[in-house]
């Protein structure tokens, strides 16, 4: 389960997340050939991205290889269903990383062309933004 090693604070304010402000690092594709870039503001939950990761190593196997450009850092805390107003915050649910438009999230290199890019396309089912598929040579 992708989650961080440490934490400053274990619940950790909302703050301004879901704003459409422009993005200075992580839109260039800088490892592999092919990248998926997000087109919307929002939160990736770590369980999606593990199934994203599962979906992507499934269908290249050892014919490429995969880089992750995200991670879930922030907890998202959440109270139990049924219980009364108030009484402080709620325990961790689960881990999430802010992915804003224009970020690349996953990056793939492949000699297989068709291979590299179906791939892509099948983890970008299992993510709840749109997306698009970029080349490191398109520009």
């Amino acid at each position: 389960m992708l989650q961080p090693k440490k934490l400053k604070h274990r619940k950790w304010r909302k703050g301004k997340s879901l704003d459409r402000s422009i993005i200075t690092k992580g839109f260039d594709i800088v490892f592999g050939e092919y990248g998926l870039k997000s087109l919307e503001t929002s939160y990736i939950k770590n369980n999606q991205i593990e199934a994203c990761i599962k979906e992507i190593k499934r269908i290249l196997g050892k014919k490429g290889r995969m880089w992750l450009r995200i991670f879930p850092h922030l907890t998202r805390t959440k109270k139990p269903e049924g219980v009364r107003m108030g009484g402080g915050k709620g325990d961790i649910d689960h881990y999430a990383a802010l992915v804003k438009p224009g970020t690349i999230l996953f990056e793939v290199e492949s000699k297989d062309k068709d291979l590299a890019i179906s791939a892509l396309k099948s983890a970008s089912y299992k993510l709840p933004i749109k997306t698009k598929i970029v080349s490191k040579y398109e520009g």
